[in-house]
């Protein structure tokens, strides 16, 4: 095992004793069982005995069992507190997840895609979900804590190596959950004080649909996905269904493309599921102004 974060060991420990112990006890009661059937084979007992109760016997399988689980318990326990105990002065950073990708923002208002660490130094996560029940799990850090929609949960670590660790969804959460996948880049912290503190600008509208997720559902190719394409999809003509059930015809321009933006409820392209989320409290009207410059140019 090669945990990469500071409580790792701990979640090792833990794990590497449950299993040990539990292999010690499926030898010793396979073997206990060979030995009985071998020893007490009907050959050779023909006319089987009465065996009475050992009160010895009873003690000692109640007592050793016993102590061996509260032990599993300590390791647990012991483990657990740490992770829920996050330490003063943690880097605050917000997790939003929806399907079927992840944004990461900074206190400062810096936007990723990817989560940007310090190496050494504790990163607070307040996790929240705009849609369903997601699980933001990375196996490096023995870290898995739940992203629900209408509230925040929270959790933390300290990337004790630099390095890229994978980091994905470990509650199925839909048609792409296996494609919700991203990185937790460790660097040094001079490197990241650099990054944080950089002022890239207003994020373009390509830069967008990976920050808003767009690109988990849309691609920029031509081909179909869960949702249409974005390439040459600027003056098509489609046939959209209505929430009545309805269907009409309608021209992709500007004004289609903003009400499928902050509504995607009201029209849907006819062949495609209801699976987007309403955009409207997650992007102001400058990036949506972004996205249709850069949807309009995909020609």
């Amino acid at each position: 095992m090669n945990g990469a974060s500071s409580y790792s060991g701990l979640v090792d420990r833990a794990f590497i004793f449950i299993l040990g112990t539990s292999i010690l006890l499926l030898i010793a009661v396979t073997a206990v069982m060979i030995f009985f059937i071998v020893r007490y084979r009907r050959s050779k007992n023909p006319n089987p005995a009465q065996i009475e109760g050992s009160t010895t016997l009873e003690t000692i399988w109640t007592v050793l069992p016993t102590i061996l689980v509260l032990v599993m318990f300590y390791y647990g326990w012991a483990g657990f507190k740490v992770m829920r105990d996050i330490p003063d002065g943690a880097m605050q950073v917000t997790v939003k997840a929806q399907m079927w990708s992840w944004l990461f923002e900074y206190e400062n208002g810096k936007q990723s895609a990817e989560l940007i660490v310090p190496t050494g130094r504790p990163v607070a996560l307040n996790l929240t979900s705009s849609d369903v029940i997601h699980s933001f799990f990375v196996p490096a850090f023995r870290l898995k804590e739940d992203c629900m929609p209408g509230r925040t949960n929270h959790a933390w670590f300290e990337s004790i190596r630099d390095g890229e660790y994978d980091l994905l969804c470990a509650e199925y959460c839909g048609d792409l959950h296996s494609a919700m996948l991203s990185k937790v880049v460790s660097v040094p912290a001079d490197s990241f004080d650099a990054w944080l503190g950089l002022d890239a600008g207003p994020p373009t509208g390509r830069q967008l649909l990976t920050l808003r997720g767009c690109v988990a559902c849309h691609t920029l190719d031509g081909k179909d996905l869960v949702g249409p394409s974005f390439k040459g999809v600027f003056g098509k003509t489609e046939t959209v269904v209505l929430p009545d059930g309805t269907e009409r015809q309608v021209t992709i321009d500007e004004e289609y493309l903003r009400r499928a933006i902050l509504e995607p409820k009201a029209e849907i392209v006819k062949g495609y599921k209801d699976q987007m989320p309403e955009q409207r409290d997650l992007v102001t009207d400058e990036e949506v102004d972004a996205l249709i410059k850069f949807i309009k140019g995909l020609q």
